[in-house]
């Protein structure tokens, strides 16, 4: 096998050149500096990780490995150019293209920040004189690379689950996570108390990760486990959605089979392309709530459904003169759809039973997948997902019936739960 070294480079340089300068003649700036930043963050990486482990195979595994090198950037370069006339393709593009092109982003940017974290650990044995030891180290840089290709896995599944939340119970002063009830290997057992039962639906965003028939799949299997309501928190699209029109209508066609008991909110990217959102959710007999209210008889009992709006700035007083225009109505039930989680923050304590969130995609990177709660976000303001409580109100942050933006979840399975809300 020839030395192929050389094409990875060549296809490395020409794609952070001429990807960010055809995107921003073609598009505009915005996307020709978001491409640029992409793949400064990328590249660094990949480069590293081919030089490092070239240097330790013979000729022709060193060939193999930048041949394979240069078709992961060849496919990062075609998704990125394609996004600049951005619309959904066919599955032969989106295993050929998308779904390489996004891992290999996503394993450069890991790739980087591995290197740069064991950096430390390497000078200090090299200082010691441990040569040894670096041998055996070096190997560990598989680390990334293993870790980004066995996520695409995690990236194209979602978890079966029921999940059981009681309300009534009083909790901490400040917002926090609670344990809640999760099953995933099997159905539970039914309870004696009625229950409501919720499918939520949470940025799905229809894109190269979820496609049409996939969403329409996750959609029939959900509603075969016949829910009360199905309630949509957002964010629909990708820039490859919003490119096809009449796409997500298509996509959301299973839910007329629940017409009358679907209710939506719009997320931030549904306000990028409102009028499309709003034709996909009316086709489907949807019920969008822009800053309203519903009052639903339920097997519980009645429920007071309100759907707040997005909204990115202004946020405290946005929720509170909501909520303030729709007090809460005596015996019923009281649930707030909030897109992002953040906001319940400013949601007065007490003054709503369930609030149900997402926007956060879980998290996206965490040990989820391996039974632990830790996210990327755990450490930050945002609830990224399961369950919170401040007093008696409850907030649940759906992992994702999708996700956008970082190109993999890692760890971080997406979710497809039902919901069992067993109140006061």
């Amino acid at each position: 096998m020839p030395d192929l070294s050389w094409l990875f480079h060549l296809l490395a340089a020409a794609t952070a050149v001429g990807v960010p300068l055809y995107a921003w003649r073609e598009r505009g700036r915005t996307y020709g500096i978001f491409s640029g930043v992409l793949l400064a963050l990328s590249l660094p990486g990949a480069l590293l990780m081919e030089t490092r482990f070239s240097q330790r195979l013979d000729a022709d595994g060193a060939g193999w490995l930048s041949l394979a090198f240069a078709a992961g950037m060849a496919a990062a370069g075609l998704q990125l150019a394609h996004l600049v006339h951005a619309r959904l393709r066919g599955s032969g593009f989106r295993w050929a293209v998308s779904i390489p092109g996004q891992t290999f982003i996503a394993m450069g940017f890991v790739s980087g920040v591995w290197l740069l974290a064991m950096m430390p650990l390497r000078l200090g044995l090299l200082g010691l004189g441990f040569d040894r030891s670096l041998e055996v180290l070096a190997w560990l840089d598989l680390a990334p690379i293993l870790l980004c290709l066995g996520s695409i896995h995690t990236s194209l599944r979602m978890a079966p689950e029921t999940v059981r939340v009681r309300l009534g119970d009083e909790g901490p002063s400040e917002i926090a996570r609670v344990p809640v009830e999760r099953h995933r290997s099997a159905r539970p057992r039914p309870l004696a108390e009625p229950t409501l039962r919720i499918v939520q639906i949470a940025d799905p965003h229809l894109g190269p990760w979820q496609s049409v028939a996939q969403l329409q799949r996750t959609l029939d299997a959900l509603l075969d486990r016949e829910p009360d309501l199905v309630l949509l928190t957002g964010d629909f699209l990708t820039m490859e959605g919003r490119g096809s029109p009449g796409a997500l209508a298509e996509a959301f066609s299973p839910l007329q089979r629940y017409a009358g008991r679907c209710h939506a909110i719009f997320g931030n990217h549904d306000h990028e392309d409102p009028d499309e959102v709003r034709h996909a959710l009316a086709e489907n007999k949807v019920d969008l709530l822009m800053d309203e209210e519903r009052l639903i008889e339920t097997r519980i009992g009645p429920v007071q459904l309100i759907g707040a709006d997005y909204r990115g700035r202004e946020r405290r007083e946005h929720i509170r003169a909501l909520l303030e225009r729709h007090p809460r109505r005596s015996e019923h039930l009281r649930l707030l759809l909030l897109h992002d989680p953040l906001t319940f923050l400013h949601v007065p304590e007490g003054d709503v039973d369930l609030t149900l969130s997402g926007h956060t995609h879980g998290g996206q990177v965490g040990l989820v997948s391996a039974g632990l709660d830790w996210t990327v976000l755990s450490r930050s303001r945002w609830p990224d997902h399961g369950l919170f409580a401040r007093g008696r109100s409850r907030l649940y942050v759906h992992r994702g019936t999708g996700f956008y933006g970082f190109p993999l979840r890692i760890g971080v399975p997406g979710e497809a739960s039902l919901m069992e809300i067993v109140p006061a």
